[in-house]
């Protein structure tokens, strides 16, 4: 039987002038009932249980009763598991047309072809001349930016082959280089971040926004950053949060966030341009860092995981609860954390809970370090019930953008204010979340007390200090200081160094990379956190419920001192995941079932990464071997013409 099947596939094949029509209609139409395309099926479907996938493609072009067996859900299901070493408990993704459908998606549609090599060469000047720190997209998916420590930031059109469209060479500002990038929601302006020359203990950092035109780019204005990590995100189409840090005593500062406008006032001098949006308290070092906003039009009073959070939980007004015991150079690589060169490592501390409150131990330690992006059965619930179509959503959300329009500070739209912080040591290693409730940006400035009226006020305070001298607040008692700050709504403690943050495209779930630190650690003194792992680990956050989902945990062998630590940012897009990596290598997950699918190969340590948002076949790396990278899927690189350079690129099945 094997030989006549071998000989059918090899007619078949020297018949090339034959259409397929032809030959099903020849193999299905024979005299003989008996012949080898009328085995029983459940025979045939053991043997392409059995055969490659290559090979049940050709098998399935034989006749038409094996083309159709051959697309059997079934099979198909089972050569994906079998493929991909996704867990059977998994079912298929919601929204999906069928379990084949998903194998070709895997296999030809994430990127995977290197497409362009985006550096300085002797035909062109393009490119960046140093360690390239991050990328981001527009959301229109046209442009992309990148920093460097170059010091410059360089616009990109996305359409293959990528060329750059503006550069701007940020060191003219004082820059010691660029850092991170934002496009505004319209595509019309570009926040870049970057960090002040000055001593290597400076926290300085700016906030610049340039506008992008169809043939022009120039700078709208800029921002006072401090420290620099703070990085700065859009609040609104037309205004951006950054950030300030005053220090009150040792050890204890307040982070103050500033809304501001995306331009410089020219028309009076009493019109506002920035506004104090918040006033959070720090202990032990921290501060606010890596800020972001979250668009949450599912949020309101009815929905408010924030309200049901417990009187005990109010601790987080802190940013996080008291310390104690109950612990709940330009050649440097990447981008150090902004602490990091003025404070320095022992071991550290607190009950630790690594693995999700609903995931067994069991479980997870079975399968630690098997690069699997785990959820709860929450998750996929939810997934489901998002692709489940919902008119009166569609609607509502319509009506929301429809009110954009009028309102500039968007209000219309439920936000969280999200941020990294810490609580028992400097580095960031808590997750702050802030419901932004009716936000009003003041028209015009209080011109405040005449000349006159100050000069009296002075002397009156002075008369005053001399009858009674003054006493200072004590700064290290925060309940005797606690109506000075705002309240933080929640903390999440990953007790980890977060060293990157990325929500997904509809702002419902909130990925962050994390370098844990060994169990059982005990911190005994704030400026010396404890020893971080080598590898990276991943935790999902739902913003709806304000809980973590998944987490995709390795196993740690090997901790680094955490002054070691710089930004690995990750990115999320509507069906997979990536990261950065000190390894020298960018890694891709499936968003849904979590598998690991691919990882890409750089000389030197992988920074960023980005997917176009309305392309997810095209991927973005960024390295400090000074080159941006950009990665297309097999299918796309057919469409294009592009050679299939797949040597950069390696294949990754998760470990039974």
């Amino acid at each position: 039987m094997e030989v006549t099947f071998k000989k059918a596939r090899l007619g078949k094949d020297s018949l090339e002038e034959q259409s397929e029509e032809e030959e099903r209609d020849e193999g299905s139409s024979g005299q003989d009932l008996f012949g080898w395309w009328a085995l029983p099926e459940p025979v045939l479907l053991m043997i392409f249980e059995r055969l490659s996938v290559p090979d049940l493609l050709r098998a399935g072009r034989c006749c038409v009763r094996w083309h159709s067996i051959a697309k059997d859900d079934l099979l198909w299901r089972h050569k994906f598991q079998e493929h991909f070493k996704a867990s059977p408990s998994i079912p298929l993704k919601p929204g999906a047309e069928s379990w084949r459908a998903e194998y070709k998606r895997l296999s030809m549609h994430i990127p995977f072809v290197q497409a362009q090599r985006l550096e300085p060469t002797v035909e062109n000047n393009h490119g960046h001349t140093h360690q390239v720190l991050h990328v981001s997209f527009a959301h229109n998916g046209e442009m992309f930016a990148t920093c460097s420590k170059d010091g410059y930031v360089i616009i990109w059109n996305a359409q293959h082959p990528c060329s750059e469209k503006y550069a701007h060479n940020m060191k003219q500002f004082s820059w010691k280089y660029s850092q991170y990038s934002q496009f505004n929601q319209s595509d019309t302006l570009l926040l870049v971040s970057g960090v002040h020359f000055g001593s290597p203990q400076s926290t300085s950092g700016e906030i610049a926004v340039f506008y992008l035109g169809a043939t022009e780019s120039h700078l709208r204005c800029r921002v006072v950053n401090r420290p620099y990590d703070i990085f700065g995100t859009w609040f609104s189409d037309q205004y951006l949060i950054s950030g300030d840090l005053h220090w009150l005593a040792h050890l204890v500062s307040t982070s103050v966030l500033w809304l501001n406008k995306a331009n410089q006032e020219i028309d009076s001098e009493h019109v506002p341009i920035m506004s104090q949006l918040y006033k959070f308290y720090n202990r032990n070092a921290s501060s606010v860092r890596a800020i972001m906003v979250a668009r949450c039009p599912w949020l309101d009073e009815s929905n408010d995981p924030l309200a049901t959070i417990v009187d005990q939980e109010s601790q987080s007004a802190v940013l996080s609860p008291p310390s104690g015991d109950q612990g709940s150079s330009s050649q440097a690589s990447g981008n150090p954390v902004s602490h990091a060169a003025s404070l320095r490592r022992t071991r550290s501390a607190t009950p630790e809970e690594n693995y999700l409150p609903d995931i067994s131990e069991r479980r997870s330690r079975s399968r630690l370090g098997d690069a699997t992006i785990h959820y709860l059965e929450e998750y996929r619930r939810a997934v489901a019930t998002l692709n489940e179509p919902n008119d009166d959503d569609d609607e509502e959300y319509d009506s929301m953008d429809v009110q954009e329009e009028y309102d500039e500070m968007e209000n219309s739209i439920p936000k969280y204010l999200i941020f990294s912080t810490g609580s028992t040591t400097f580095t960031p290693h808590q997750i702050g979340f802030k419901r932004i409730r009716n936000v009003f940006f003041p028209k015009k400035l209080d011109p405040g007390p005449t000349l006159k009226e100050r000069i009296a006020a002075k002397r009156a305070a002075e008369q005053q200090q001399q009858q009674t001298p003054r006493t200072d607040p004590d700064w290290w008692d925060y309940e005797s200081v606690k109506d000075r700050f705002d309240k933080v709504d929640k903390v999440i403690d990953l007790h980890g160094h977060i060293i990157g943050m990325a929500l997904s495209p509809d702002h419902r779930y909130l990925y962050v990379n994390t370098r844990p630190w060994p169990k059982n650690y005990v911190i005994t003194n704030p400026l010396e956190p404890p020893p971080i792992a080598q590898e990276i680990d991943i935790h999902v956050i739902d913003l709806m419920t304000l809980k973590r989902v998944g987490n995709m945990l390795r196993a740690h062998k090997a901790y680094t001192p955490s002054a070691e630590c710089f930004f690995i940012f990750l990115d999320v897009c509507e069906e997979y995941v990536a990261s950065g990596a000190e390894d020298q290598h960018a890694y891709l997950w499936d968003r849904y079932y979590g598998i690991s699918l691919a990882k890409f190969k750089h000389s030197d340590v992988v920074n960023s990464v980005a997917f176009n948002p309305r392309d997810s076949e095209m991927l973005v790396t960024t390295s400090d071997d000074y080159t941006i990278k950009v990665w297309r899927s097999r299918a796309k690189a057919k469409e294009f013409n592009i050679p299939i350079n797949v040597s950069e690129s390696f294949e990754l099945k998760p470990k039974n």
